[in-house]
């Protein structure tokens, strides 16, 4: 269990950091609002990808059918068909979506990005039906490859084209070799086809991911989007930059603990699964620590010299956008405790309370507000969300909050006081808040590392499958 773990969290990070990588050069090769007219290229792909999500990949991961090769093939061929619908939906929104953010010269550049939809259906499904038994090679190496060489080319096409069509091309060219990775690592063959019972199967297990899609967007992209409309593409840049830079270490975890846990906790009952509840917690929630108290100690620095003086507006940011993702994670796990019971409908009510600060932070922009009320909007959406969530996941498998997470749940509160004090003047104050996140960040490492050890004492499996009573196709995960 260490072993996978530890292949998994690597391959995720590996990713994510080459991806930030590759940000982080562009955003000092080119100037400030060419980088806010490439951010705008993730809002329009997250808004197809979101509104059309069923969470097919992790449904081959979790259903008892996973394995059989037929269901495969009918999940891959409903992948096709909406990557392709998506497709079409973004090709004919590419005009009016360059309107709404003002960036009319880039028409031709959302058009192209219709491929990607296409190109991540036409991804072979067998990288995510080896997970089953804890094969993660295939799906590490088809995103970490792809990453790796969309950092190399990101210099060359920054210097040659010098403004965000060089995002354009390295964000293609990504998807295209990772397509091709997946169908050289596959072991099955790729033969897509049509089931209406499988798509009728999924459309009515996923509903709530698709209402969840919605609310998704609004919560990863909605901020980008007001900020967008309202401030322009310089205050874009910036604030897409440090939403980038604290959610990406969010995502990394996000996507290894589901990962990792989602198959344990669905074919687990009773004391195991009540301690692997307890051990999917503990991780969240110490990563939340760790984030805030770290931006807290090292963001301003960080910023300063990564990005240089262009983005100087974002070191007093980074803090408290890096708070936003720390609380959030006290959702993430009830959300993956949830699905292993086959009840998506965790996540969407969790997300719920942040979708609806999109709305406050819109009318604030309106009156004249800053930067400063678009983050404390979503800080309180994240807070009024996470005991929601928590409750909901006591209600549908009858697991509550224990002792064991309750120290946790004390320091990521400390932890977010210092995070959170850029926001206010609190010059007289500064030290001592410096060493409440010293002293946070300590204390937060050393408890990881007992969970290491609690994660080198689990099982190896060889297969995942549902819990009895959960149904085929159910519980799907996203």
């Amino acid at each position: 269990m260490f072993h996978a773990s530890a292949v998994i969290l690597s391959g995720n990070a590996a990713s994510a950091i080459l991806l930030l990588a590759r940000n982080l050069i562009l955003a000092r090769m080119i100037p400030v609002d060419d980088y806010g007219v490439a951010a705008t290229f993730v809002l329009a792909l997250a808004a197809v990808e979101m509104v059309t999500a069923l969470g097919l990949q992790q449904q081959i991961v979790q259903s008892r059918q996973g394995d059989d090769p037929h269901y495969q093939n009918a999940l891959q061929g409903f992948q096709l068909l909406r990557g392709v619908a998506a497709g079409l939906v973004l090709f004919v929104l590419a005009a009016p979506v360059a309107q709404f953010l003002g960036t009319t010269e880039a028409v031709y550049a959302y058009q192209m990005l219709a491929l990607v939809p296409v190109l991540n259906a036409l991804q072979h499904f067998d990288i995510h039906r080896l997970n089953r038994q804890d094969r993660f090679g295939p799906l590490i190496l088809t995103t970490t490859l792809p990453s790796a060489l969309s950092l190399v080319a990101i210099v060359p096409l920054a210097w040659w084209f010098g403004d965000w069509r060089a995002m354009l091309w390295a964000t293609i060219g990504q998807l295209v070799l990772s397509v091709v990775l997946s169908h050289l690592l596959a072991e099955r063959a790729f033969r897509p086809r049509l089931d209406r019972g499988v798509m009728a199967a999924s459309l009515r297990f996923g509903w709530p991911l698709l209402a969840n899609a919605l609310l998704m967007f609004i919560v990863f992209q909605g901020d980008r989007l007001t900020v967008g409309h309202h401030l322009g593409m310089t205050d874009l840049a910036i604030f897409a930059m440090g939403v980038t830079l604290t959610l990406t270490p969010g995502l990394v975890i996000t996507k290894s603990g589901q990962t990792l846990l989602l198959p344990r906790l669905s074919a687990s009952e009773g004391p195991e699964f009540d301690r692997l509840v307890s051990l999917c917690m503990n991780l969240h929630l110490l990563f939340g620590v760790l984030l805030a108290a770290g931006a807290a100690l090292f963001g301003p620095f960080a910023v300063l010299v990564l990005l240089g003086p262009n983005y100087a507006a974002l070191a007093m940011l980074i803090a408290p956008l890096a708070a936003i993702q720390a609380v959030r994670m006290v959702k993430v796990a009830p959300a993956i405790v949830a699905l292993s019971r086959a009840r998506s409908h965790v996540s969407l009510w969790g997300n719920v309370p942040r979708a609806l600060s999109f709305g406050v932070a819109w009318w604030l922009l309106d009156q004249g507000h800053g930067l400063h009320s678009v983050i404390l909007c979503a800080l309180i959406g994240e807070a009024l969300g996470a005991p929601l969530s928590l409750w909901m996941m006591r209600r549908t498998t009858a697991r509550g909050v224990g002792r064991d997470e309750a120290a946790a749940f004390a320091l990521l509160a400390l932890a977010l006081v210092p995070a959170l004090a850029p926001l206010w003047e609190t010059g007289s104050a500064a030290w001592g808040l410096t060493a409440v996140a010293a002293g946070c960040l300590g204390l937060g490492l050393i408890r990881l590392a007992a969970l290491l050890k609690t994660l080198r004492a689990l099982p190896h499996r060889k297969d995942a499958s549902s819990p009895a009573g959960t149904g085929d196709g159910g519980g799907l995960a996203e």
